[in-house]
């Protein structure tokens, strides 16, 4: 596999058109998401509408009840889609021209579920929880990701999975109406703001021997202060900090890898992450090593294939040079819609090191951008 493109199950479903159009795209693959949060998502391809509005974090695999009875964290059906199975009309659609289905799985991103249970959600050195944000310090939390994970592979079947958001979320990727881009936040200050200090996380880090109102301190100087680095706001703590994050991803990423194996142990399993130490949401740390029977690692690589070399690198040197690496690639502004830049960008991240590309998005872009995709890809080779 070279290529493979993101889509929803409402991207397909209504669109008989669709299957060959992706098809014809000349990917390897589709991601069709079966666990996503909410989301209002553009469907300028679609013969029947322009707009879906996924109010909530949903399944789009059956949703078994006797799998969920008498569980707190639970996914809730999608009330704007048809029929109890729209992960599987789409991927049947997928399958009968050609396309492998891999199931593209949201993790802790669950707005809906953080309200119900404010308790099992991330909160910052000020107090503030996150609602979008479950926290994998809280077995609760574990424990809905191993199952979450069990029942997609088990009803859809897929040709591989994905997993996203395996690991702590931060303050970025939130709520709808986002309102905090005039804080002056940088990127060091979103990190300081996206360490967790609900009552699991307080007590890894005092069982890590750190005293946890001096370090709820240093965190709330260094986002008012605007610190440089993270590890000049925590200073001596810093590294055990650093520790204690990257196990909560860590072990989530076993649970829900050794869930998928144990059910089908040939499966491709792919995972979105970062070796940067801090990192949280959609690509979470795997500083320290990947200890998990991961196939792919795939890098965010929207900033472009020259600003994601050091991340490429960082990454290479965590998980060795016999790992896989895919670079998440956006088809979407602000990259370019002529096919020759796209083209360019591919050949630069092939020529760092790049195994593979994962095109983001196919069901929300133009058709001016899906002939510029089609086109970098067949110059790809």
């Amino acid at each position: 596999m070279k290529t493979l493109a993101h889509a929803y199950p409402w991207d397909i479903i209504g669109d008989p058109a669709a299957p060959a159009r992706l098809r014809d795209l000349g990917v390897d693959g589709i991601a069709l998401a079966a666990s996503y949060h909410s989301v209002r998502a553009a469907t300028p391809q679609h013969p029947a509408h322009r707009l879906v509005d996924a109010r909530h974090a949903a399944l789009y695999t059956p949703l078994r009840p006797s799998a969920w009875e008498g569980r707190r964290l639970a996914p809730a059906a999608p009330s704007w889609m048809t029929g109890d199975d729209s992960y599987g009309e789409a991927a049947r659609a997928l399958r009968d021209v050609g396309l492998p289905v891999h199931a593209w799985i949201v993790l802790t991103h669950a707005s809906r579920l953080g309200e119900l249970a404010p308790e099992l959600c991330v909160r910052n050195a000020f107090g503030d929880r996150y609602a979008h944000a479950l926290c994998p310090a809280q077995p609760e939390v574990i424990d809905y990701c191993q199952l979450l994970v069990r029942e997609i592979v088990e009803c859809a079947r897929p040709d591989g999975v994905v997993f996203e958001a395996c690991g702590p979320l931060g303050f970025a990727h939130g709520g709808h109406h986002e309102k905090t881009e005039g804080a002056g936040w940088g990127g060091v200050q979103q990190q300081l703001l996206s360490l967790c200090f609900c009552a699991a996380c307080m007590s890894r880090y005092a069982d890590a021997g750190l005293d946890t109102a001096e370090l709820g301190r240093r965190v709330r100087m260094g986002v008012d202060a605007v610190a440089d680095s993270v590890e000049e706001a925590l200073g001596d703590m810093a590294p055990s900090v650093a520790a204690v994050r990257a196990s909560l991803a860590r072990h989530l990423r076993q649970q829900v890898v050794a869930a998928v194996r144990a059910i089908d142990a040939g499966i491709r399993i792919t995972l979105h992450a970062s070796a940067d130490p801090w990192a949280t949401g959609a690509f979470p740390t795997i500083a320290g090593g990947v200890d998990a029977d991961v196939d792919v690692l795939v890098i965010n690589g929207w900033a472009g294939a020259q600003a994601s070399r050091p991340s490429m690198a960082a990454m290479r040197a965590v998980a060795g040079p016999q790992a896989r690496l895919a670079s998440y690639v956006l088809v979407l502004p602000p990259q370019s819609a002529e096919s020759a830049a796209l083209a360019r960008e591919l050949a630069d991240f092939a020529q760092a090191g790049i195994d593979e590309f994962h095109f983001y998005h196919v069901g929300l872009a133009s058709a001016l951008r899906l002939r510029a995709m089609r086109q970098a890809i067949v110059q790809l080779g």
